[in-house]
């Protein structure tokens, strides 16, 4: 179903170590707009979409979350890397540290577990198309404040490609509630 390539969507540059950073970028792993809840949310959806075109969107989009995925993961660790245990603490990553080192974790910037709450999947696909378009805006305005949040350009790079993803998901979920509106109220002949 997926074939797996060794390397990242979009290079995961970062210019300089920076904490708070890393830990204001935990929100788009494990939090409620985050890429995870994203991914999961069309990967489970999909079933319930009434046509092929429809499946294939929220496959396509659900794993293309996984690999962005796979970018924050990659760029908290780079931001984190060699940074020692003292700043770590002094910047409130203490309690992370103790449970995760250096890693990443399922969890929101105030350290929030990850629910399966996160994820909506009501089986009504007009509805669920509607919350797929309204978590791609909310994961947008997600990555405007953070580009907002740093001053590093290697960082900014990286999370406006992530934006701009979003804007393109938002006009894709947008295009396929189209057709499956006109699926829905086509006339069916047999």
């Amino acid at each position: 179903m997926w074939v797996y390539e060794k390397k990242l969507q979009y290079p995961a540059n970062v210019c300089k170590p920076d904490i708070k950073m890393a830990k204001f970028l935990i929100a788009q792993y494990g939090g409620p707009d985050g890429e995870l809840a994203a991914a999961l949310r069309y990967q489970t959806q999909r079933y319930t979409m009434p046509t092929g075109q429809s499946k294939a969107t929220l496959t396509d989009i659900g794993t293309e979350e996984l690999a962005h995925l796979e970018i924050i993961a990659t760029m908290v660790f780079k931001l984190l890397k060699g940074v020692p245990v003292e700043q770590l603490k002094k910047e409130g990553l203490g309690e992370n540290y103790v449970e995760h080192d250096r890693g990443i974790f399922y969890n929101d910037t105030t350290g929030t577990l990850w629910t399966a709450a996160y994820i909506q999947a009501k089986g009504d696909v007009i509805a669920d198309l509607h919350e797929d378009m309204a978590a791609e805006e909310k994961a947008r305005a997600t990555y405007e404040h953070l580009i907002n949040l740093t001053d590093d350009p290697c960082v900014k790079d990286t999370l406006k490609f992530l934006r701009e993803r979003e804007i393109v998901h938002f006009q894709r979920f947008g295009e396929t509630l189209g057709r499956v509106r006109e699926h829905l109220e086509g006339k069916k002949y047999f």
